[in-house]
């Protein structure tokens, strides 16, 4: 037997450093911006999720100090014994009203609420499919289900159909789940094909939209950008990303809804979401439901840069939203751009696996409502350089 029962540790570590393939993680000194401190220098961020820009927002901020005032910092327990507060049930209300379905139910993050899901809703005796690249936190709720999970290709009606036919009759009943938006290459599900197709095989269906809400539909999702408000069975979205706060929201049928409330594990088992952050939420809804001026300036950012980077020559995929990818193939040549964009000033993470598949790191561009043009004629400026100077464009 080994003497060092951490050798196999330190070698995977070893082979990852490699491979080009371990993670860094750098320091942020200040509040999710336009601009942030990171790593102690000030840099034009293109990597958070903070699509409008409400992360640092004076009214949210507003929100959360009054509610910590009143209610002070913690739940103290879990929503079934004494964690449900006037808040959470308020801001419950006003997410489904704000997507149009009958009822809505806070948990603790888009993670979460994807698993606190797909555990009641299906079991051993049913079958999943899913969408190929579905995001970590679908895969997870899918085989904590103990349901068979069946695959399709990415996007593809087709094969969906195919594997629906082969699967479906050996099992008590059938849910597809697929991403909204996919995260790592900013292209959308054909969400009105895929549910006509669920309507035919009478199955579950259900669509984690965490980089659809306050993005697509006018703020409120890709459902609304469908038309399909109220016809989707379940709707899961964060709260972390355009809202700027955190959480996650389970919304859809109301029967749907209250039967995962009684047995969501995230709900039973872990503390509920704080004051605070709940109250900020609601001030997110606030400003998303007065006017979709954020939204407008994130999409026209989006195009902008998305111009500008293909005039330069860069691959950035099949993307239809404000997410860029800068398609680079392997691992240390992504890394290597990322380091080299930091030392001018731009903060630009780079991907690779297994978040992407192998062969396919990319710098991911997150565009927001807080940047401005001249920012992004920096970044571009930026890009340029660095892409020359790398060999990956002319």
């Amino acid at each position: 037997m080994a003497t060092d029962k951490l050798a196999f540790i330190r070698e995977e570590l070893a082979e990852l450093e490699k491979q080009g393939l371990l993670i860094n993680f750098r320091t942020m000194g200040s509040a999710a911006d336009g601009w942030m401190i990171v790593d102690g220098k000030k840099v034009l961020n293109f990597c958070t999720n903070n699509y409008l820009g409400l992360a640092n927002s004076a009214q949210l901020k507003e929100a959360a100090k009054k509610a910590i005032d009143e209610w002070g910092v913690g739940p103290a327990a879990v929503r079934t014994i004494a964690g449900t507060q006037r808040l959470h049930l308020e801001l419950e209300r006003r997410l489904a009203a704000f997507k149009g379905v009958e009822a809505a139910m806070y948990v603790q993050s888009g993670f979460c609420a994807n698993q606190a899901a797909l555990g009641p809703l299906v079991g051993k005796e049913d079958v999943i499919f899913s969408d190929r690249l579905n995001h970590a936190s679908i895969i997870d709720g899918a085989r904590l289900s103990g349901a068979k999970i069946i695959v399709y290709e990415h996007c593809d009606v087709q094969d969906a159909e195919v594997k629906i036919k082969e699967n479906l009759p050996g099992y008590q009943r059938g849910l597809l789940v697929t991403d909204g938006v996919f995260s790592m290459d900013g292209d959308i599900a054909p969400l009105d094909q895929l549910y006509e197709l669920c309507e035919r095989y009478n199955l579950l269906t259900m669509v984690d939209d965490a980089h659809g809400e306050g993005v697509l539909g006018k703020g409120r999702g890709i459902v609304h950008h469908f038309g399909l408000h109220g016809l989707f069975d379940v709707e899961i979205g964060t709260l972390s990303k355009a809202f700027g706060v955190v959480g996650g929201v389970i919304a859809g049928k109301k029967a749907i809804v209250d039967y995962v409330r009684q047995k969501g594990r995230p709900n039973l088992f872990s503390s509920a979401v704080t004051a605070a952050d709940t109250a900020a939420c609601l001030a997110a809804v606030d400003i998303l439901e007065s006017s979709t001026e954020l939204v407008d300036r994130l999409w026209s950012n989006a195009s902008y840069f998305k111009t500008g980077m293909k005039t330069l020559g860069f691959d950035i995929g099949v993307t239809t939203t404000p997410i860029v990818p800068v398609m680079l193939g392997e691992a240390p040549l992504a890394k290597q751009f990322s380091k080299r964009l930091f030392e001018e000033g731009v903060f630009a993470m780079a991907i690779g696996f297994p978040t992407v598949a192998k062969g396919k790191a990319r710098i991911r561009v997150m565009n927001t409502a807080a940047h401005t043009h001249e920012d992004l004629d920096k970044g571009l400026a930026v890009f340029g350089r660095v892409g020359k100077e790398l060999g990956v464009i002319r």
